[in-house]
């Protein structure tokens, strides 16, 4: 046997191993005789490097990404799903799933919906993609190579991680055609999934960390997702994540005809698709085995924090569409929030972008659900107040949605000897701004207190962190670290500032650097060092690039109160430009959705105030958005405010407010004499009785479309 035959003859037997160990969890051999292998071929290899190809299993660990990671767009939206925390919640989900997809329009039966449920791993999305070496190529019969892996991202836009995701195990390198052909997929095709680290990995990487000296890492899904971005691929090796796969996807569209096949089908070729799914018909089941999975959860190995249900059929998928931000055929179910009792060693208000003044416990450290919490927000004196707690108080601390750390009740202290009672002491809130020793104000009818100092250095740093983060301006690499460093060196006093730093400024900043030992590879201590040429250039790459950011991500990150980023796409949407915006009146304001009175009045605040306007002037210097594409609107029901209450027999609630908003209408969320129709379908609530007893005109469906024509 020629030693081509014999590379390739290895090769095929190493993938078919790795399959049947990191996929299927079936291994046939023994870890002795697959060393074995793997070790002939790279001999092999090392005798004839003409050999060598990128997708051979020795090859899994690169080099590093020359630049940091490049930013590349989505085939289509990875969009997050709508959560419901109780069997309640989701018995409402399944009901309006059967009505929309049961309507006359959908031309569906009600008792048509199967569902498919899996679990819901908590780590960290992923998009790959693959395709023949010679995509296009009539008669190519080579196999289909991984040529690219995205994170996340903002959803639209994900960063690529190929070098990292090549050394996880349960990621093929490469399929073959004929492998590929028995699972129903094609040669160039997409596959969506989940990053996790296994607790095991999880628990080994903290004892590491420890011993070394350095922090522990807070949970395994925060270990997985700060693992898939280090700039070293051999970190990422050394790790051991699992990859999971739930989509398959061509061309931005789905596959196969249902999502049990789709699992079945990555499965077949290769990939490890989790085992705890099943296909079910009713909302009983469901909700049988979602109790089934939260006994599991502790036995699993892994993170999960609930269970994801998907509307089986894709053909159905498609016709339930998606709401605005998430797909109306899946829905997320949370599992009930961990908690843990521990005390509170102190009270401590930190200070945001808008001046608000926030109290926050320090605890006692303490494991819920895997994570070590040791601060917990308590939002506002109103709620300290409610609590009735005091700094030496024992506490219940519950993770919100297993992410956010919360204080929920002062608890009893069995703990406490009645002879030597645990000191407590009130909490009172400051009077002068905790930073910059201004004046604290509560306005009446607000929980709040604020710092009234535009100028306060916490307000700037928390500006600046806010307009840099992935939501807004998404500029990599401007974290906390290096926001401290630009306010400490007086380099930035605003946003505007950011966009004249040169590489000269940016070479006294620093960064961490973890040092290793050359010969175990092994990191020896974390030291500050200068950002290096590369960074320096990277980070001023970010900031330039973000100028081509569209007007809503711009208007969002200004930090005007009450305007997130739905508001700011709205606002975009109906003025198209920000100069429109801000010489709009208050009556002009309040015609878009969703702003009322109060919104409109914080955003002619922020653009009467003079220092405001020169900083909008200054942004539109340096070449920021300052225009967008104006949503085209009918006048029919110009000046006409409807609200929608029941279920409609046809249109879906974001239907309905879709079409309505379109022909110039607005919606509201409340009845009042402001209003000129109530739509009412079924199962209505109090909206329509109080429209009764104000005389308004009550209309249904069929009028409502009579209306738009």
């Amino acid at each position: 046997m020629t030693p081509t035959d014999r590379v390739e003859e290895l090769r095929e037997q190493i993938r078919h191993h790795e399959c049947l160990y990191y996929g299927l969890d079936a291994p046939a051999i023994s870890d002795a005789a697959f060393d074995a292998l793997t070790r002939e071929l790279k001999d092999l290899e090392a005798e004839h490097p003409e050999l060598v190809t990128t997708d051979s299993p020795t090859q899994r660990v690169g080099g590093k990404p020359k630049e940091g990671f490049a930013k590349v767009a989505h085939s289509r939206p990875m969009l997050s799903l709508d959560n419901v925390n109780s069997e309640e919640e989701l018995r409402d989900w399944d009901r309006r799933v059967h009505e929309l997809a049961s309507s006359p329009r959908n031309g569906e039966k009600s008792g048509d919906i199967r569902y498919t449920t899996e679990l819901k791993l908590d780590g960290l999305s992923l998009a790959l993609h693959y395709q023949p070496e010679k995509p296009g190529e009539a008669g190519a019969d080579g196999p289909s190579r991984l040529v690219g892996a995205l994170t996340r991202g903002d959803g639209t836009i994900g960063e690529d991680v190929t070098t990292n995701v090549r050394t996880i195990r349960s990621v093929p390198l490469s399929l073959s055609a004929a492998r590929l052909q028995a699972a129903g997929l094609p040669r160039t095709f997409e596959v969506r999934g989940e990053v996790v680290m296994p607790i095991s990995a999880f628990l080994r990487l903290n004892e590491e960390r420890e011993a070394q000296g350095l922090s522990p890492a807070a949970n395994p899904r925060n270990a997985a997702a700060g693992t898939i971005r280090t700039l070293e691929p051999n970190v990422v090796a050394q790790r051991r994540l699992d990859f999971y796969a739930y989509f398959a996807l061509e061309n931005g569209e789905t596959i196969l005809p249902g999502q049990v096949e789709t699992l079945d089908a990555l499965a077949a070729a290769g990939f490890r698709v989790n085992p705890h799914r099943e296909a079910l018909a009713t909302v009983e089941d469901l909700i049988a085995f979602i109790k089934r999975a939260e006994q599991q959860r502790a036995d699993l190995g892994y993170e999960i924090d609930g269970v994801v249900i998907k509307v089986d059929s894709t053909a159905q998928q498609l016709r339930l569409g998606f709401t605005g931000r998430a797909p109306r055929w899946a829905v997320a179910y949370k599992f009930t929030a961990r908690s843990a009792v521990t005390r509170v060693d102190d009270i401590r208000v930190q200070v945001g972008r808008t001046g608000k003044l926030t109290p926050v416990a320090v605890l006692s450290p303490v494991s819920i659900g895997g994570t070590t919490v040791s601060r917990a927000t308590l939002h506002n004196a109103d709620e300290i107040a409610r609590l009735g707690l005091r700094i030496g108080d024992t506490v219940l601390v519950e993770r919100g949605g297993d992410v956010i750390p919360k204080v929920v009740e002062v608890a009893p202290d069995t703990s406490e000897d009645e002879k030597h009672p645990r000191e407590r002491r009130e909490f009172h809130f400051p009077s002068a701004c905790p930073v910059c020793g201004s004046e604290v104000v509560r306005a009446q009818g607000e929980a709040d207190y604020r710092c009234v100092n535009v100028d306060c250095p916490a307000r700037l740093r928390e500006s600046l962190l806010h307009f840099a983060s992935r939501g807004v301006m998404n500029i990599e690499g401007l974290g906390e670290a290096v926001v401290s460093q630009l306010m400490e060196r007086k380099l930035v006093a605003s946003v505007a500032d950011l966009y004249g730093l040169d590489e000269e400024d940016l070479r006294s900043l620093q960064h961490t650097v973890f040092r290793k030992d050359k010969k175990s590879g092994e990191i020896e201590e974390k030291v500050q060092a200068l950002l290096g040429p590369k960074d320096r250039r990277a980070l001023l790459n970010e900031i330039e690039r973000s100028k081509q950011t569209p007007l809503n991500r711009v208007l969002f990150g200004l930090g005007i109160r009450f305007v997130g980023d739905k508001t700011a796409q709205l606002l975009a949407e109906e003025f198209g430009s920000l100069d429109a915006l801000m010489n709009a009146s208050a009556e002009q304001l309040e015609h878009v959705n969703e702003v009322g009175p109060r919104v409109s009045q914080a955003l002619r605040d922020f653009f009467d105030e003079p220092r405001n306007r020169e900083l909008v002037e200054r942004l539109r210097q340096v070449g920021l958005t300052f225009t967008a594409e104006k949503k085209q609107r009918s006048s029919q029901l110009e000046g006409l405010t409807f609200v929608l209450t029941g279920t409609l027999p046809c249109l879906s609630r974001e239907d309905a407010k879709a079409r309505i908003e379109a022909a110039g209408g607005r919606i509201s969320g409340s009845v009042s004499k402001k209003t000129n129709y109530l739509v009412a379908g079924d199962d209505v609530g109090s909206k329509l009785e109080k429209a009764v007893s104000l005389g308004l005109p009550v209309i249904d469906e069929a009028e409502l479309l009579k209306l738009l024509g």
